[in-house]
């Protein structure tokens, strides 16, 4: 995996879609690394694709501080539902945002900032997911998906503004 751009930040995120893993990176050094999911429908950053922009990104804003794990969120606000086997079975075609979100903005114009290629437009979010989905396997809509008790840890290393890089 080429982490030349991330070597160059003194830290950021990397998320590799072939490896299907987000890591972390303080001073150059790889801090942490999680398994993630990524999109089913592959790479792209076109609106309406189902596919996770690649490129240079920062988080936007953080989302969820304190909320209780498995918290459910819509329209980026908790619900005030907590997740169950018994929620899911009542709406088993939602696709589940989870615990926390990290919403990314794109930063390279034309390519994933502005016009029909807007990551922020398109609700980009590294966010929680139901710890039944799999991850190290492309299944989501666009999303960068991770493990609830993940998530948690990684909302709390990081900041608003921080890179994160999306690559093949």
């Amino acid at each position: 995996m080429n982490h030349s751009l991330a070597s160059s930040i003194d830290h950021c995120l990397v998320v590799s879609l072939s490896d299907q893993t987000l890591t972390l990176f303080r001073k150059a050094k790889t801090e942490k690394s999680w398994p993630v999911s990524t999109a089913l429908n592959g790479a792209g950053e076109d609106n309406d694709s189902g596919c996770t922009p690649r490129g240079e990104h920062r988080i936007r804003i953080k989302i969820g501080e304190g909320c209780p794990m498995g918290s459910v969120f819509r329209g980026r606000r908790p619900s005030g539902e907590i997740y169950s086997d018994k929620l899911a079975r009542q709406f088993p075609h939602r696709d589940w945002i989870l615990t926390r979100l990290l919403w990314l903005t794109g930063c390279e114009s034309g390519r994933n900032r502005g016009g029909e290629t807007d990551t922020l437009k398109r609700y980009i979010y590294i966010h929680g997911t139901p710890d039944t989905e799999p991850m190290g396997k492309p299944v989501s809509h666009g999303c960068i998906r991770m493990r609830n008790s993940d998530i948690v840890e990684l909302f709390d290393l990081v900041e608003n503004a921080m890179p994160v890089i999306i690559q093949d």
